[in-house]
């Protein structure tokens, strides 16, 4: 028996002196002929093509159009059932959008068949990691297709492209309005008033001063939330209560007088060591009441702001920027905590406006 590989004729080969490792698997069939398409050989259809690309660009752009009209005409929930129950806003704005995106990815389609060089080009694969060769060539590659796509040239249709994606920007700052109104002033105004009293979350007791110890740290809230005969306030429902007990939430801690350092002005702000201050944190408006009595720090359980609630909540550690706003405080003739008047600074998360008012 021979070591020794004898050449085997390839199937279907007339070489038989060929190995047949050496042979392609199956025959390269070659490309068939090239058919031009109508718009490199008839101008008019060139041009024909060229405004319809163009058309779809301008629809495009009036269906963004007709997005932002049907966003202020139409009322959300919008009673006026169109199809399978939908509302008028709801399909108006779906289909305005959808339209303007659809007739643009249209309209590059098209001219990617119609205009842009034609040309049937094959690459054997290559390793992932390209040479300097290879992205040389893709960079000229690249280059070429710019020149040969005609944008240059076609001004119509560059023009009425870019013309359709600037106007899809409209819906996009249009929408930006269901983000919320800007704060303005509404976090500086508070349902605090002079001689409102401070009173416990959820059962909304009015709270005495003789009742807090020290270290005590006592989640409250403004006396007119918990409106009664007695107190004379006016009810309050629905988001407008959500809104005001957001706002108007405090914390109420007692540690010794001595170790409040008070900040300038604020001398007469705190009862017998009670002092108070909002409850929203000032780095995006979470909610804060975890209290270490020794240290007299509150933490932020959201990104861990840390105030130091004996020197004016003054910022230790963490993302916030500001202290906590302050509630001046006092006593009435019943001895219970009231407020000397509202805040003396807007309350919640920072914002653009703040460092103005």
């Amino acid at each position: 028996m021979s070591d020794k590989h004898e050449s085997v004729p390839a199937v279907g080969s007339d070489d038989s002196a060929v190995p047949a490792t050496r042979q392609e698997p199956i025959a390269d069939p070659g490309l068939p002929a090239h058919v031009w398409r109508p718009t490199d050989v008839d101008e008019r259809a060139d041009k024909r093509a060229e405004r319809q690309i163009a058309s779809l660009f301008f629809l495009s752009m009036v269906c963004a159009v007709l997005f932002v009209v049907a966003y202020v005409t139409l009322d959300i929930g919008d009673s006026v059932d169109t199809f399978a129950g939908l509302g008028a806003s709801t399909l108006a704005l779906g289909l305005s959008l959808g339209g303007a995106l659809l007739l643009i990815g249209i309209g590059i389609i098209q001219w990617a068949r119609k205009l842009m060089s034609d040309h049937e080009i094959i690459e054997m694969r290559h390793p992932a990691g390209s040479s300097d060769d290879d992205r040389k060539t893709t960079l000229e590659a690249l280059d070429a297709g710019l020149q040969e796509s005609g944008i240059g040239r076609r001004p119509l249709v560059r023009n009425s492209l870019l013309g359709a994606v600037g106007l899809l920007g409209l819906p996009a700052v249009v929408l930006l309005r269901d983000l919320g109104p800007l704060p303005g002033k509404k976090l500086s105004q508070t349902i605090w008033e002079p001689g409102m009293r401070l009173v416990r979350d959820v059962v909304g007791t009015p709270i005495k001063a003789s009742e807090i110890e020290v270290g005590d740290l006592i989640n409250a809230a403004p006396e007119a939330l918990f409106p009664t005969e007695e107190n004379g306030y006016d009810e309050i429902e629905g988001v407008e209560l959500q809104v005001e007990k957001a706002k108007g939430a405090i914390i109420i801690v007692r540690m010794e007088p001595d170790d409040i350092l008070p900040g300038r002005g604020r001398d007469n702000w705190s009862i017998d060591g009670i002092i108070c201050y909002s409850k929203i944190c000032t780095h995006v408006g979470c909610p804060i009441s975890l209290y270490e009595r020794t240290t007299h720090h509150v933490l932020c359980p959201c990104h861990q702001s840390t105030f130091d609630l004996a020197d004016s909540a003054r910022v230790i550690f963490g993302p916030a920027a500001r202290p906590l706003p302050q509630l001046p405080l006092a006593v009435d003739d019943e001895g219970y905590l009231v407020a000397q008047s509202g805040f003396k600074e807007p309350i919640g998360a920072s914002y653009w406006e703040r460092e103005r008012q």
